[in-house]
Parts: C-alpha cells; structure tokens; sequence
C-alpha cells in the first residue's frame, strides 16, 4: 500500500542530525518507509529553516544537540515557530533531563523522541506529529503539564509588558516596529544577523509571545506606539502568507480590545484572505467598527479647533490626497459644509 502513495501523498520530513554523518545514516533509515519523502539537511544549522521553506518540509526531525552546540537547536525550532509554524517538529533527545524536556516543548517540538527508541516508532511518531498530535510519553507529559500548572497564569502582554525587555531589546523592537528585515535591524545596530535573531527570542520569552505579528499587536497596546507601525503590521498579515486562523484569532483579540489600527488590519486579513462569503461580511463589519472609532476621534478633536484650524487641516489632507492619488480630494467634507448655520461666518479667534 505504501509503494503505491504518489508523490504528493507523501509526509515531507527535513533531518537534521548532530553531524552530517549521523544526518545521513538517519535518513536512509526512515527512506525505508514508503511513506515518507525524506530530504536530509546538507548544510550547517543557519540553512536548516531556510531548507524546511524551500523543501515546503511538512515535519523537521532535528537532533537536541545539533552540531554539538547547546541551545542551537532550540533557537532554531524557535525561528522556525516565527517564520514558518505550519511546519511541525520532532526533536531527537540525546538526554532525559527534564530542564531539556521543558526546552523543547517551549522552543515549539510537538513530538519528543529518544534515541533509545527504534525506527519503526520513530516513523510513528513523524506520522503522528503531522497529524497534529503530540508525541511524548508519560513522563515526558507529567513534565510539561507540571510546568504548565506552576508557570503564571497572567502574561507580561499587558500595557506595561515591553518594560521587561532590557535597553538593546527594546531598539530591536522598535526596528521590527519600523518594518526593518533582520538584516536592516543588524546594520542599523551594528549586530549580526544571528544576534538579532537570538534577542527576538529573549523578547519572545519574555513577552509569552510566538511570532512578529503579536510582537507587534503588543507594541500596538502602548501608550505611544511607532507612528510606522500599521503599515508594517498590515505587510505581515496581508501581504505575507500569515493568513492562518492563528494569526486570525491574535489580530481578532487585538481588534475586539478597542484599538482601530488592529480593526482596520483585521478588515484587510479578511478581504485579503477570502476563502468563503463570510469573508467579506466580516471584512466590512470590521471597516465600519474602524471607521466608528476613527470617526469619534476625529469629531473629539474637531470640537477642539478653530475654523480657521479645520479648514488648514482640511486642505492639507485635500492636497496630499491629489499628490498620492490615495482618495479622490472631492471625498473630503469641508468644515463649512457640516458647521451650523449660525456657526458659518463667524469670525474665528
């Protein structure tokens, strides 16, 4: 039966073992199933993310110990969590410790297997994990629902949460707010890509969050967020390929929180995404609740200005829509127009 699966039908798994050795010892093993379509990684740890996009990889197998440098493949599964979390992991333990248990399942792993272990259970436990179960064993489970039980309940997501992050942490964020790739973070800092990469998942650690995206919703909820920060929210849901109902149900509870920037970036998701009638229902919804809190806060200011004030600030908007072309200039209602009767032509002060 398995001889007969096409190539499409096929579990896609990327091996990344503690030497190249080892990576294609293991590999050739798990060739033997049918089942699996297995490519073993044939570069150094910074190509193992890449190679799982570029292979579109359905699980990474990867070795705790990854060419023999602690913590490397931790940071890895982290980056690949960030950059790619439909790709699911299995990490291959050299040890029992319960301080490494703990490691791989908060770095993403969704399957943990020891080397102790066979073959034939290993493919069970590739097979598994890509159907979205997670593969441990007793003691293994007992661990990770212990953490879970005696960790905070209140995550450092609230207001005062980027307090956490130390001096350098905080420049990375508000270059990530800018819209900055890591490449442009590093030049900008005089760091290298890699550093970069390893502050982001301090800052993840610290702020319990998985991805860019709610890094950036949670510097949405400061008092003074980045003037830049909606276009580069909008080019991370929209434009990129974060479409998925994780990334849906973060946008969402950003959205129901009040804050217009998340509401307009959640009625892009939904007509950006369309894959079904509500789409739509649900992307106007949320225009017109972003459009309600912009109108209130545009009227809360209006009855602060002068006449003379709304009609500069009118005709700046009017000239800087004719030069981008971004509204027609006729949208825009003129004070004089909405003002009461008695208000037109009186003089201003």
């Amino acid at each position: 039966m398995k001889n007969k699966l096409g190539q499409d039908d096929r579990i896609r798994v990327l091996i990344a073992d503690n030497t190249r050795i080892h990576t294609q010892l293991l590999a050739d093993a798990l060739k033997r199933d049918h089942g699996l379509d297995v490519i073993p990684a044939d570069s150094d740890s910074p190509g193992v993310v890449p190679a799982a996009a570029a292979h579109k990889v359905d699980v990474l197998l990867i070795s705790s110990n990854v060419e023999e440098e602690p913590n490397r493949a931790f940071e890895l599964l982290r980056e690949l969590r960030a950059l790619h979390p439909q790709t699911r992991a299995v990490m291959l333990m050299d040890s029992s410790k319960s301080e490494l248990i703990l490691q791989a399942f908060r770095a993403g792993a969704r399957g943990i297997f020891s080397r102790q272990g066979s073959i034939e259970s290993l493919c069970k436990c590739v097979r598994s994990v890509h159907e979205g179960q997670i593969w441990a064993n007793s003691q293994q489970m007992s661990l990770a629902v212990e953490a879970l039980a005696s960790s905070p309940t209140v995550r450092a997501v609230d207001a005062k949460g980027l307090d956490l992050l130390s001096k350098r942490e905080l420049e990375v964020v508000r270059s990530l707010a800018e819209g900055l790739t890591n490449r442009e973070i590093a030049e900008r800092l005089g760091l290298s890509q890699h550093t970069i990469k390893n502050y982001l998942f301090r800052v993840f650690d610290k702020l319990g969050v998985s991805s860019r995206v709610e890094l950036l919703f949670m510097a949405l909820s400061q008092a003074s967020p980045a003037p830049s920060l909606l276009p580069s929210l909008l080019a991370n849901l929209v434009n990129g390929s974060s479409h998925d109902e994780a990334t849906l149900a973060i946008c969402q509870k950003a959205a129901e929180q009040g804050l217009p920037t998340a509401q307009l970036a959640l009625a892009q998701l939904y007509s950006a995404r369309q894959t079904g009638p509500k789409d739509l229902v649900y992307a106007y919804m949320w225009f017109l609740i972003a459009n309600e809190q912009i109108t209130r806060a545009k009227n809360h200011v209006n009855k602060t200005m002068t006449m003379e004030q709304l009609l500069e600030a009118e005709q700046r908007a009017a000239e800087w829509m004719r030069k981008t072309r971004k509204i027609p200039p006729s949208s825009i209602e003129y004070s004089a127009e909405r003002l009461p009767a008695r208000e037109q032509g009186a003089p201003t002060i």
